[in-house]
């Protein structure tokens, strides 16, 4: 995919997203409260546009770790959702669910053993929930500090593209109100593409 292409895929997600978005309730429970398995299958494919949910697989979070996810639903189109991160991860009561395709599925597994993620075609990614924050320079940092850029991003779409240096004609700061390149000069550079506004951390 080129250059352009990439651009134009861009501009569709900026278009579609805001309407699939308003379609989804988007309210924080106030407390942490452990989901059962049907509550989890809906909660992840509210990540995604129904049309991807519906057909994708669910997976839960594993148990422990070492574990593998458990399947809560079968899919048929390739893609797999994840329901709220669980307390241990962070999450529990954060709303960040999110739908990965084959691209990004591959990207995480090689993101999980520090290993160099081949990509061989655009992915895509939806987490229309947003989610809990990460740093926006650090890959593995698990918490803000004065200069890892921690920010806590809206709903939004992530796009992988095969070639990182399309990613070049975006900017890396999430404040400007549209798409920024996260984790850039590392192999799991993206793109972010919001919704809504974008909150950074508030280091003292």
């Amino acid at each position: 995919m080129n250059r352009v292409k990439v651009h134009l895929l861009v501009l569709l997600v900026l278009l579609v997203v805001p309407v699939l978005y308003a379609q989804h309730s988007h309210s924080t429970p106030a407390k942490a409260k452990k989901l059962t398995d049907a509550e989890k299958v809906a909660n992840a494919m509210a990540a995604a546009p129904a049309e991807i949910a519906k057909h994708a697989a669910i997976m839960d979070w594993p148990a422990k770790e070492g574990d593998k996810p458990r399947q809560l639903k079968a899919g048929t189109n390739g893609w797999v959702c994840f329901p709220n991160s669980p307390e241990e991860y962070g999450g529990a009561s954060i709303d960040d669910p999110m739908c990965l395709d084959k691209e990004w599925q591959s990207w995480a597994d090689a993101w999980q053993g520090h290993k160099s993620p081949k990509v061989s075609g655009t992915g895509i990614a939806y987490m229309l929930k947003g989610d809990k924050g990460a740093s926006n320079t650090d890959p593995y940092a698990t918490g803000p500090t004065k200069d890892n850029a921690w920010v806590v991003s809206p709903p939004h779409v992530m796009v992988l593209p095969s070639d990182p240096k399309m990613l070049d004609a975006y900017p890396t700061d999430p404040k400007g109100g549209g798409p920024w390149v996260m984790w850039k000069g590392t192999p799991y550079a993206h793109l972010m593409v919001p919704v809504s506004a974008t909150k950074l951390a508030s280091m003292k």
